[in-house]
């Protein structure tokens, strides 16, 4: 046995109640004066609860959040960042929020404090994304790893239980991908196992618990609280997964049908997963026989999508928005990314299959 395994430099407060336990000496260990806090308009609440006991550092707020984050928003950020002369970040929300940090951070090389509030996992790696004219750019940077990662799972209790599906099956095709890539190991393999059976455990937890009290996932008692927790542990990992083993055909899709087409980026992820298991499935058979016991299921693409149908998961791009002449421009732009590694050889025609499929679900 051969691999390289190369750790990153995380530092992760893990646990209930830690936003409002923790950040704030987290804040202090930073050492930073004038703060750029970054978060959605959404959150201004939870936010300035969350800044009280350090709101004298705080020099300014960014609230521009958008998906995928528009070269535009990207430019604002930095240019607030440099005007009030920032020297720290502190993102609170989704992948949405972490991802705009990172992009001042790249630029600027300041270091974030990430205070998820969905299962994105994206605060755990060093990968960043813009989107320019349509067309979503990534790449790896360890300028835009955050220092610190805080994990509070009583952030996510008001998550829309549809929006907590589609954010986890997000986390889970980070750890699904993460079994094959150019830079998988065994090591990560282990790590992304672990990932797949907790968010597996936190989505049919959160699910079964939802339609069992016909309430609110904030509302749903102990059992969706260990249900959250088990699901921010399992983007925990995921993150950790990724951020080793990095992206391939199906990120390369998602990242493409985001950027061309504003799809929500967490049930498009959701959507697609599926169709490039089951493509590759065949091609890495001891990580899908790893996958299907950790979704407790013989088979590893079954086991998914018997997943995705017990907890009411998204099923196809249709569904999402894509309408049949952007599937057309939609196979075409994911072709002209190819050749693109992978287990099994892809071409266009398996392209097409991929998003037909995952069109109409």
């Amino acid at each position: 046995m051969e691999f390289r395994y190369a750790s990153l430099p995380h530092r992760v407060i893990f646990g209930a109640g830690s936003s409002r336990t923790s950040l704030a000496a987290e804040v202090e260990a930073l050492g930073a004066e004038r703060l750029m806090v970054i978060a959605s308009d959404r959150d201004t609440a939870l936010v300035d609860e969350l800044l009280a006991p350090w709101r004298d550092r705080v020099a300014v707020r960014f609230t521009g959040v958008r998906p995928h984050v528009p070269d535009s928003v990207a430019a604002e950020a930095r240019r607030m960042a440099v005007d009030h002369r920032v020297d720290g970040l502190v993102s609170i929300g989704g992948g949405s929020t972490t991802g705009t940090a990172k992009i001042v951070a790249l630029t600027t090389e300041l270091p974030i404090i990430a205070v998820p509030t969905t299962y994105a996992g994206s605060e755990m790696t060093p990968m960043w994304g813009m989107t320019t004219a349509a067309r979503k750019e990534t790449g790896v940077d360890r300028r835009v790893l955050p220092a610190t990662v805080v994990y509070d799972s009583d952030l996510v209790a008001t998550l829309p239980v549809d929006l907590a599906v589609a954010s986890g099956l997000n986390a889970m095709a980070h750890c699904v991908e993460a079994y094959w890539t150019e830079a998988s190991n065994p090591i990560v393999r282990l790590i992304a196992t672990d990932g797949v059976q907790a968010l597996a455990e936190g989505l049919r937890g959160l699910a079964g618990t939802e339609r069992a009290s016909g309430a609110s996932a904030a509302d749903a008692g102990t059992d969706t609280a260990a249900a959250r927790e088990r699901l921010l542990y399992g983007s925990f990992l995921a993150g950790m997964a990724f951020a080793t083993a990095g992206s391939g055909l199906h990120h390369k899709i998602c990242h493409a049908l985001g950027g061309a087409f504003d799809l929500p980026h967490a049930q498009t992820h959701a959507v697609v997963l599926p169709h490039v298991l089951a493509f590759n499935a065949v091609a890495a058979p001891e990580s899908a026989a790893m996958m299907a016991r950790a979704l407790g299921a013989d088979d590893a693409v079954a086991g998914l999508r018997d997943l995705a149908s017990a907890i009411g998961a998204p099923r196809g791009l249709a569904e999402l928005g894509l309408t049949r002449e952007q599937l057309t421009e939609a196979i075409d732009l994911v072709a002209g990314r190819l050749p693109i590694a992978n287990p099994r050889p892809v071409d266009r025609a398996d392209v097409e299959a991929i998003l037909t499929g995952a069109f109409s679900g």
